[in-house]
C-alpha cells in the first residue's frame, strides 16, 4: 500500500515528544527542571489537524511538567507520559477511539519508538531519527525533530485526506470577510 492511501485511513496521530516534538536535547535548569524546546509550527499543525477531525495523542517514556503544560495548552486529552511501554498506551488508545491499527499513525525517532511504530499503519520519523527507525518508517520528515517535522507529517496526511485546503480557507476568513464589506 502506497503511503497517501495510508495517510487516507488515518484517525488517530500518536506523537513521541523528546526528538520528535522537540530537538532531544534536554536542558537542565537550577531547580533540576528539564526545559524543552517545541516548534510553534508543530503546535498550530497540532491545532489544525484538531479542527480537522483528526485525533492526536502523546506517548512519551519520560515525565515532564514542560509537556503536561504543552499538551493542556494544544488542547490534547490523550498524553501518556512515562510510558515504559509504549505498546500498552498504543492500544489504550485503539481501545479507546475504537480504532484498528491502520487507522493510526506514530511518529517517533528512536529505538523505543520501534515497537509502536511496527504496528501503526503510518510510521512517520524525523530527518535526524537513528538509521534503524528511518529505515522502518514509511514517511521521512525533510524537518528535524523539534523544528517543524510535526507540522510536516500533519500537512502530509491532511493533504491525503483531502482536508488542508479547508484549514487554509478558515484561516483565510477574516480576510474574506474583511474583501466583502
Amino acid at each position: 500500500m502506497d503511503i497517501e492511501t495510508r495517510a487516507r485511513n488515518i484517525a488517530l496521530l500518536i506523537l513521541d515528544v523528546d526528538g520528535v516534538l522537540t530537538n532531544g536535547q534536554l536542558l537542565f535548569g537550577d531547580q533540576g527542571e528539564a526545559m524543552k524546546l517545541f516548534h510553534v509550527q508543530d503546535g498550530l499543525g497540532i491545532t489544525a489537524a484538531q479542527r480537522a477531525g483528526l485525533k492526536v495523542a502523546i506517548i512519551t517514556g519520560r515525565e515532564s511538567e514542560m509537556v503536561r503544560r504543552r499538551g493542556a495548552e494544544l488542547k490534547m486529552t490523550d498524553v501518556y507520559q512515562g510510558a515504559a511501554d509504549k505498546v500498552q498506551a498504543y492500544h489504550e488508545l485503539m481501545n479507546k477511539y475504537n480504532l484498528t491499527p491502520d487507522q493510526t499513525a506514530y511518529m517517533g525517532d528512536d529505538l523505543n519508538d520501534l515497537a509502536v511504530m511496527s504496528r501503526a499503519g503510518l510510521a512517520c520519523t524525523v530527518a535526524n531519527a537513528v538509521p534503524d527507525v528511518k529505515q522502518r518508517a514509511h514517511v521521512i520528515t525533510t524537518r528535524e525533530g523539534g523544528h517543524g517535522a510535526v507540522r510536516e507529517v500533519i500537512e502530509f496526511i491532511l493533504r491525503s485526506q483531502g482536508k488542508w485546503e479547508q484549514i487554509v480557507v478558515e484561516y483565510l476568513k477574516p480576510v474574506i470577510q474583511e474583501v466583502r464589506q
